[in-house]
């Protein structure tokens, strides 16, 4: 009888010392002092002997899984990026302009050079043309004789082609730098234009950056 009643003594608290339980896909409830095969695919939790839950254990990830879970990181980790440029732009932005018509000023005065470079460069461009012009009229002359009617050929100076060969290639790197300087001028006007929109949503309440938290310098610990 003493036996009998050693036996159970030892049995309950097996019984009611289960650490680990889950439900499986099935619905299934698997209980165990050690984590349950059951439950290798599902939340297991850690419980005391009163069913309160001490720790909850993720189940073991597949190399799909694994492989998912870093993906959605690098892209958190992407978007909080963006979002933290995002804020450091919009507080520029108020930072530095106080009103809409500031945005058409800096623009404008920005663009300014830029401008005047254009000018430079149309106006050089004018003035290529007039030499090119006066080399090929002299090249031109080689080509039908000093006399105008000798039938001889006449060697055109390596100068004058060299010269129409250089002035050819200045020209097309100043058509070039044109090209270039009202690219940046558009690329100018549209960004002024992106970060005035910005900032109109931004004082209108529909894009109100988030504040930048401090940076709490630790202190030492007094001895």
């Amino acid at each position: 009888m003493k036996r009998l009643c050693l036996t159970i003594a030892l049995a309950l608290p097996l019984a009611a010392g289960a650490a680990f339980k889950c439900v499986d896909e099935r619905g299934l409830t698997h209980i165990g002092d050690t984590p349950p095969a059951g439950c290798a695919k599902v939340m297991m939790y850690e419980v005391t002997r009163s069913g309160k839950v001490v720790r909850e254990i993720a189940p073991t990830m597949t190399e799909e899984q694994v492989k998912e879970r870093a993906a959605a990181a690098k892209r958190k980790k992407e978007e909080d990026r963006i979002a933290s440029e995002q804020r450091r732009k919009d507080l520029a932005l108020l930072a530095t302009y106080s009103s809409e018509n500031e945005f058409d000023v800096v623009r404008d005065r920005t663009i300014e050079p830029i401008t005047g470079r254009i000018k430079v460069a149309k106006s050089r461009i004018t003035e290529v043309d007039k030499r090119s012009a006066k080399v090929q009229e002299e090249l031109e002359f080689y080509k039908a004789g000093k006399s105008g009617k000798s039938t001889r050929k006449v060697e055109a100076p390596p100068m004058l082609v060299s010269e129409l060969e250089r002035l050819a290639n200045e020209r097309a790197t100043l058509e070039k730098n044109i090209a270039n300087y009202e690219k940046e001028i558009v690329e100018l006007q549209a960004k002024f234009d992106v970060d005035k929109q910005r900032w109109i949503a931004i004082k209108a309440g529909g894009a109100t950056p988030a504040p930048v938290q401090p940076k709490v310098v630790p202190t030492a610990a007094k001895k």
